[in-house]
């Protein structure tokens, strides 16, 4: 599928044609520079590597120097493979006009950490029990979790409290409102997962 990698900016509003105000996320899309093209050839799949964001010399190793030494450009702090349909040539230069066709986007980002949370927050529980007739501790509980005497242990994938966020998460369908190319900024409808600032994969 092809794509972008981009960061993630902030979220603001826009007012549409008919006045309405829409919330969106701006994403700093690009520009992205081809730093590898893999073919069946020779690597067993076609694919084409995109690098994003300028990285420091000393802090890139001389392999990896001597890789982006071939596609002539400057290192790059963040990698990643799409599948284009049109054919690029190593340094090539994509940008987020890219997106000029594509009504709608998909996103794919790494959620805020909310640290360990309880199945009421994590999981839309509704809690266990009334508040009287004694019982003032278990309004948040997850209640039974299934162990019996058959099969005398709890299944897995049991929804239960835990870490949450901090996972990879894909947003389908974002409407795109705008493209300022002269800055790079992608304008999506809603929300992005993720916190300001993060890297994230936009793909048509």
């Amino acid at each position: 599928m092809p794509g972008l990698l981009g960061k993630k900016i902030g979220m603001t509003s826009v007012f549409s044609a008919d006045g309405k105000n829409l919330p969106c996320t701006v994403i700093e899309v690009g520009p992205c520079v081809v730093t590898q093209v893999k073919t069946v050839e020779k690597d067993g799949y076609a694919a084409v590597q995109v690098g994003f964001q300028e990285a420091k010399e000393k802090n890139t190793s001389k392999p990896m120097k001597g890789h982006f030494a071939k596609a002539g450009t400057t290192p790059k702090r963040h990698l990643a493979e799409f599948t284009f349909e049109e054919e690029h040539a190593l340094g090539d230069v994509l940008t987020v006009e890219f997106f000029n066709d594509a009504p709608y986007v998909d996103v794919v980002g790494t959620s805020k950490g909310k640290g360990f949370a309880g199945v009421v927050k994590r999981h839309g529980f509704g809690g266990v029990g009334q508040s009287t007739h004694g019982q003032d501790d278990r309004a948040r509980k997850p209640g039974s979790i299934g162990a019996c005497a058959t099969p005398s242990r709890v299944f897995k994938n049991l929804r239960m409290a835990g870490q949450m966020g901090n996972e990879r998460v894909t947003t389908h369908n974002l409407q795109v409102i705008k493209i300022i190319p002269e800055h790079n900024l992608l304008l999506l409808k809603g929300s992005v997962p993720g916190c300001k600032g993060s890297i994230v994969t936009i793909k048509k």
